[in-house]
């Protein structure tokens, strides 16, 4: 079945719903599908469960969606940077919940949600705080840590270019979450820059396959980010 191609962002996430755990792509600002997230904030769901590999930066994407509580449970790799402000200040006065999660633990659980795999054992974060509470295991001599998959009730991403049937093709790093993350969700909204008829993506550079994908929408010329709307102001 063909995507459903929504005439807007705010189309596109209006079905998003509050509890939701939503998976957003991007590795900082690379890849982040920003009009997404600002059609999400500007809709009104709230209490989700965030999977990104950070917590945001500055006053834009999901640095909004935490600063204004929209997000009560985060999972990602890096939760702390120079403009991660939103963030601490969610985080001290105890209004938000975080998982913290490896990086290339958190790619893979997302690949395992993607591949059906149960759990996996991984030697990461063995020994630390972050085993605390699960199942270890030695195989080999070697000490594991049994980890489980991150599923998502929807997952936003980014891609340069789509056809109508929803095969997307990325732009260079841009990619980095996106094709795993809608391979581990229910649900797959992306926006792309443009939309193509089907046939004319050489099928060589299509990294993610339609099946994954649920919604697609045009976002030729971004507009203005709400946060730099707010700036200007």
């Amino acid at each position: 079945m063909a995507p459903r191609i929504a005439a807007s962002a705010a189309e596109a996430v209006a079905g998003i719903a509050d509890g939701s755990t939503v998976l957003i792509g991007g590795f900082g600002n690379a890849g982040q599908p920003m009009e997404l997230i600002d059609a999400l904030l500007q809709g009104g769901a709230t209490d989700l469960t965030v999977v990104n590999n950070n917590a945001g930066q500055a006053d834009e994407g999901l640095a909004l969606l935490i600063k204004e509580r929209r997000v009560s449970k985060i999972i990602c790799s890096f939760p702390r940077q120079s403009d991660s402000w939103h963030f601490d200040g969610a985080y001290r006065a105890g209004e938000i919940e975080l998982e913290l999660v490896p990086q290339g633990n958190l790619a893979e659980r997302l690949r395992a949600a993607g591949a059906g795999i149960g759990a996996f054992f991984t030697p990461t974060g063995y020994g630390t705080q972050l085993a605390e509470g699960k199942e270890t295991r030695e195989i080999d001599g070697k000490h594991y840590v049994l980890e489980y998959p991150i599923k998502g009730d929807v997952a936003i991403i980014k891609a340069l270019t789509a056809d109508t049937k929803g095969n997307l093709v990325y732009r260079k790093t841009a990619r980095n979450f996106g094709p795993i993350m809608a391979a581990a969700a229910a649900q797959t909204i992306a926006q792309v820059k443009s939309i193509v008829p089907a046939g004319q993506l050489d099928p060589e550079n299509v990294v993610t396959n339609g099946i994954y994908v649920d919604t697609l929408v045009e976002i030729a010329n971004p507009a203005t980010p709400v946060s730099q709307q707010k700036k200007d102001k």
